[in-house]
């Protein structure tokens, strides 16, 4: 009777704190930086610098983005469009918005040696998309 009697009162503590684990906000995510390009030909660079926010199924990040054309038609210097990138991460997809100039765009994406999928703007236009995630170095 005795050892019943702590077996439940450890398995009471032991389920508290499960509990109370479960019920904490998620984990402080890192930030990430985010480099890549979209195209058919790759002529977009796509950069940005997302800071975590909260979640309790996955990884969500948002952050300021940077588009250059690259592409071997500029004229008179790189076009250049900034607007906003919010990533979910879930295993090895990706999915997310992106908004430039007033266009929506979602994607999709799947890890291989980068995260590869598209874009689907508005009225259905697609464009494939390439990017690779990592953590800020110290200092930057």
């Amino acid at each position: 009777m005795q050892r019943s009697f702590w077996l439940r009162r450890w398995a009471i503590g032991l389920g508290l704190v499960l509990l109370l684990g479960a019920l904490a906000s998620p984990s402080r995510a890192q930030s990430l930086e985010v480099v890549g390009y979209a195209g058919a030909l790759g002529e977009w660079e796509v950069t940005a610098t997302m800071t975590p926010r909260s979640s309790w199924w996955n990884k969500e990040f948002a952050g300021a983005l940077t588009m250059r054309h690259v592409g071997i038609c500029t004229q008179s210097g790189p076009e250049e469009k900034t607007g906003e990138l919010r990533l979910q991460l879930s295993a090895s997809r990706l999915s997310g918005t992106l908004t430039v100039a007033g266009d929506v765009c979602s994607l999709s994406a799947y890890l291989s040696d980068a995260y590869k999928g598209v874009l689907t703007c508005d009225g259905g236009r697609t464009t494939p998309l390439t990017l690779w995630l990592r953590e800020p170095k110290a200092g930057s």
